[in-house]
């Protein structure tokens, strides 16, 4: 035990940065789409608290007139658009286009005037028109949600930073199919590539543009 909490120290000590909220924040919620609250789904994660804070996260969001943008998954019958990482994760095919599991759930249906970035892989960013709609607009912060956190959430965030947009992860608005992989990916993405941050901050910054 000594020896872990060591290198825990040690990990963290060495990735002691902080970001700072731009000026010109966004809220991008990653995917947060049937597949992930159908039991029946092979997706299914178990997320229902985390869709309870993405629609409060999005309520403020809009009474601060802040953009909203939504990802999802969209692929031609067959996969032919989804390369290797259709190849990888066969049950990708609950994302063919017309699937009801791609489909958003009501309570966080987008509205007329907001964003959906429809992908294919991970990141919202690799592969869409994310990075060029972002600079039009001048975002400087992106306040990100959605699933899963090891998976298109990280690759999201990590990409944010890439790009030059400061990232911010909600904790409580983020799921995965598994307590291990969430907790260890919020850690190392609070680590080194974003700030992980909880639903009042996120509302609490919202509420103060």
């Amino acid at each position: 035990m000594p020896r872990h909490d060591g290198l825990t120290q040690s990990y963290t000590d060495a990735f002691g940065g902080r970001l700072e909220f731009g000026s010109r924040p966004a809220l991008l919620i990653v995917d947060f789409v049937m597949a992930y609250l159908d039991p029946q789904s092979p997706f299914y994660a178990g997320v229902e608290d985390a869709l309870g804070s993405n629609v409060r996260l999005l309520a403020a969001a809009r009474m601060a007139a802040m953009p909203v943008f939504f990802t999802n998954v969209e692929y031609e019958h067959g996969g032919g658009n989804g390369g290797l990482f259709y190849q990888k994760i066969p049950a990708l095919r609950v994302f063919e286009k017309g699937s009801p599991l791609g489909a958003f759930p009501p309570q966080l249906a987008p509205r007329n005037g907001e964003t959906v970035i429809t992908k294919q892989y991970a990141s919202a960013f690799f592969g869409t028109d994310l990075t060029r709609r972002l600079r039009q607009m001048d975002i400087d912060t992106l306040i990100i949600t959605g699933l899963s956190t090891s998976g298109c959430v990280r690759a999201t965030a990590l990409d944010a930073l890439q790009n030059g947009f400061a990232p911010f992860v909600v904790r409580e608005a983020c799921g995965d199919r598994h307590p291990a992989p969430h907790e260890a990916n919020l850690f190392d993405l609070q680590a080194k590539y974003a700030e992980v941050i909880s639903e009042a901050e996120a509302i609490e910054f919202m509420s103060s543009e």
